[in-house]
């Protein structure tokens, strides 16, 4: 593999420039474990300049009219599907995703800019009545200013646009800090923003091995007004209990249990290709990844043997490798997890239809793997998976499935699989999800709002709501 091409430095005012911190940061690659390049390592005193940056650009970002933001966020849709291939080749190197997945990303990372450019010119106010009569009620919209973008590793493009482009549409500012995992992407997309002329200092981006040090002077920071992040329900909470501190508004799109809810009066093939998508997206490590298959005794062994025989047939290998069906983890941490998860769920009694073991190689392979019968003591029926593994349950009423389904402290998506649309929304209706996908494993659009609700997260990105949460409204009371 050749050496990658793009940025590696820190992203600060306009300019690419060196961390503070001596050492710079190994980026891997899953596939092999060889090192891919090495990025800038950002301290605490480059987190306070890329703020500094992103502070000195607001006002005139903020006052920028709308369709010069929109034409802007247009030209980035466009600069990045001119590169989408190379870009594509990017995230497989550094993440390890099959590159048809890393296509698809791009694809879907893309849109982000085209939707929001049309957004952007789409921000409406109200004005009424008071019911006293006194006054009129004046309401408009205005830029929240400052914004931490937190994004994590799985969907290094996708992650950053889906924050970037409403930020900008909105007319804020930012501070992009992606994982330190797949930093290379996040560097690339950068360089489109800068290509498709948006003004220095707007976006900033960087890279730090320090996380906790450089979030946190970030977030000390009065200036900044808004905190965004995709990550661990763990992590966020740590970060909503420090973002109090100077109550800072926060997005939280946090972890996933999606319950797959297949009854027995489901198209099967559909079903079973809805599983597909749902489980194998990007390998499974996705939040919105099917982690809890509930499948109606009258058809639960059948759809397991056919689910066993599609996933058992994937090609596995690297990701950039043009027939890869599924490639590594991200990491060897990553591994061991999903081997501790099956192997406990074999210990108590689950039945391997397919996989079930690590992969051959230097890489961070784990098998596509299909699990029956698998026990509600289990781990992996409580923690999220993030990997090539699909666990059936069986239930026997409509009624157990939603209370099985509804189980769980996360409620991100859920996934339902039936011919009865009467039933089909009314168990829509009742699951405890942000999103449900009925008769469809895919729901991710960036015309519709993504986010959960309990324990998975707070807000909502995509749609026009995306765009809201990086605005304030404010009230004017009029008389005239």
């Amino acid at each position: 593999m050749s050496k990658n091409i793009y940025p590696t430095d820190l992203f600060i005012g306009g300019t690419w420039r060196d961390g503070s911190r001596p050492d710079r940061i190994a980026v891997m690659n899953p596939s092999d474990g060889s090192v891919i390049d090495t990025v800038a390592n950002a301290s605490a005193a480059d987190a306070i300049a890329a703020v500094d940056a992103a502070a000195g650009a607001a006002r005139a970002w903020s006052a920028t009219p709308a369709r010069q933001r929109s034409e802007i966020l247009r030209k980035c849709f466009e600069l990045m599907i001119r590169d989408a291939e190379p870009l594509a080749r990017l995230i497989s190197l550094e993440n390890g995703k099959a590159l048809k997945d890393a296509r698809g990303e791009v694809a879907y990372a893309a849109e982000f800019f085209r939707w929001f450019a049309e957004e952007a010119v789409r921000v409406n106010g109200d004005l009424s009545v008071a019911p006293s009569g006194a006054n009129r009620i004046l309401v408009q919209y205005q830029p929240i200013g400052v914004s931490l973008l937190i994004t994590p590793w799985n969907f290094p493009a996708a992650m950053a646009t889906r924050k970037i482009a409403p930020a900008l549409a909105a007319g804020c500012t930012c501070v992009l800090k992606p994982a330190t995992e797949t930093p290379l992407t996040a560097y690339a997309v950068a360089r489109i923003l800068s290509e498709a002329g948006v003004p220095d200092g707007v976006v900033n981006v960087l890279t730090s091995s320090t996380t906790s040090e450089v979030v946190n002077a970030m977030l000390d920071d009065p200036r900044v007004r808004k905190l965004s992040f995709t990550g661990s329900t763990e992590v966020g909470r740590i970060l909503l209990r420090k973002a109090a501190d100077q109550v800072i508004h926060c997005s939280m799109e946090l972890g996933g249990n999606a319950p797959f809810v297949v009854f027995d009066d489901a198209d099967m093939d559909k079903a079973v290709e809805g599983a597909m998508v749902a489980k194998m997206r990007n390998g499974g490590e996705a939040c919105t990844a099917a982690n809890r298959l509930y499948v109606q005794q009258g058809i639960a062994e059948e759809f397991a043997r056919r689910l066993a025989e599609r996933m058992g047939a994937m090609k596995v290998g690297p990701g950039p490798e043009a027939d890869t069906d599924c490639g590594p983890l991200v990491n060897a941490a990553a591994v061991d997890k999903v081997a501790e998860l099956v192997d406990d769920a074999v210990a108590r009694g689950a039945k391997v239809l397919c996989g079930g073991t690590r992969g051959q190689g230097e890489g961070h392979f784990f098998l596509p793997t299909v699990l029956l019968d698998v026990s509600a003591e289990a781990s992996l029926a409580r923690d999220e998976i993030f990997g090539p593994v699909a666990p059936i349950y069986v239930f026997d009423t409509e009624e157990q499935a939603i209370e099985l389904a509804n189980d769980t402290e996360y409620g991100l998506v859920a996934y339902v699989y039936t011919r009865d649309l009467a039933r089909g929304l009314r168990v829509c209706e009742r699951l405890e999800a942000g999103m449900v996908a009925l008769n469809r494993g895919l729901v991710s659009d960036p015309a519709a709002p993504f986010g959960g609700v309990k324990q998975s997260g707070l807000g909502r990105e995509g749609a026009h709501h995306g765009m809201l949460e990086f605005m304030e409204a404010k009230y004017i009371a009029a008389e005239w």
